[in-house]
């Protein structure tokens, strides 16, 4: 009961913010214009994904750092009262991931109902881009408590969350690339496969690459990742991947809080 009462505070502390309505007029003004200007097929579902593949994660994780930096006296007032750790730690992860899990979904849902008609056929597709959306936000939230219960100055965690993210986004397939191509002599379709595991965003753009079948859009390791998992377990290996990625983080941090020295 308690959790459920953290939750319900921090979520509604967090919906009287500016920013939540920002983000929600965001994602709803990209998802109309992305409708308008793209029609209501693969483009349109690939130009939102790559918003949920890159975007959502980089606000979660500076979004979620801020807000833990920023709630620090809380945090300590909170731990002064008649509270357990681990309920706090939850109460206050759920209250951010699903005050973000709302906005993306109202933002997003809003405009397709202009197009429903219209979007009937893609409407499985659109499912698993708001499922890789809400992932991400569950994934990279985690991550930024995880951060900011190990790093004590605000600057350098939000700097490490900004980092975490941008390698992520970009370094990784860079760093990938550069492996596969100083030991091209050796078989490495195998370990690429299941080095795109260790990059949640690359999973993400897989998972969606491999439900609309563009084989094309896939790139190396995404060609490799489908041809040895094939679509079908590929994409339950993608879930799993993903599933792990939002549990181990936040088991992480919550480990470390329930032991920090406030």
């Amino acid at each position: 009961m308690l959790t459920i009462k953290v939750v319900k505070y921090q979520f509604n502390d967090i919906l009287r913010s500016k920013w939540l309505i920002i983000y929600t007029l965001f994602f709803m003004s990209s998802t109309y214009g992305l409708l308008y200007f793209s029609g209501t097929g693969h483009k349109f579902v690939l130009s939102v994904g790559n918003i949920f593949l890159f975007i959502v994660p980089f606000i979660s994780i500076v979004y979620g750092a801020i807000y833990m930096y920023t709630s620090r006296e809380y945090i300590i007032f909170m731990l002064s009262q008649p509270i357990k750790r681990h309920t706090l730690f939850l109460g206050l992860y759920l209250g951010v991931a699903l005050a973000q899990v709302v906005s993306l979904t109202a933002g997003v849902a809003l405009p397709l109902v202009f197009y429903y008609s219209s979007l009937k056929e893609a409407m499985d597709n659109l499912q698993v881009m708001i499922s890789l959306g809400i992932f991400n936000i569950l994934i990279f939230t985690s991550l930024a408590f995880l951060i900011s219960t190990f790093i004590e100055n605000r600057l350098l965690g939000l700097g490490v969350s900004i980092f975490l993210w941008l390698a992520f986004a970009i370094l990784f397939d860079g760093v990938l690339m550069t492996l596969l191509f100083v030991f091209r002599d050796y078989p490495m379709e195998k370990p690429s496969a299941f080095l795109s595991l260790l990059n949640p965003i690359d999973i993400g753009r897989l998972t969606l690459m491999m439900q609309l079948d563009v084989s094309a859009l896939m790139g190396y390791t995404g060609a490799v990742f489908n041809k040895f998992f094939g679509s079908a377990l590929g994409l339950i290996v993608a879930l799993a991947d993903m599933i792990a990625w939002s549990l181990f983080p936040f088991l992480l941090g919550l480990k470390r809080f329930i032991k920090k020295d406030f």
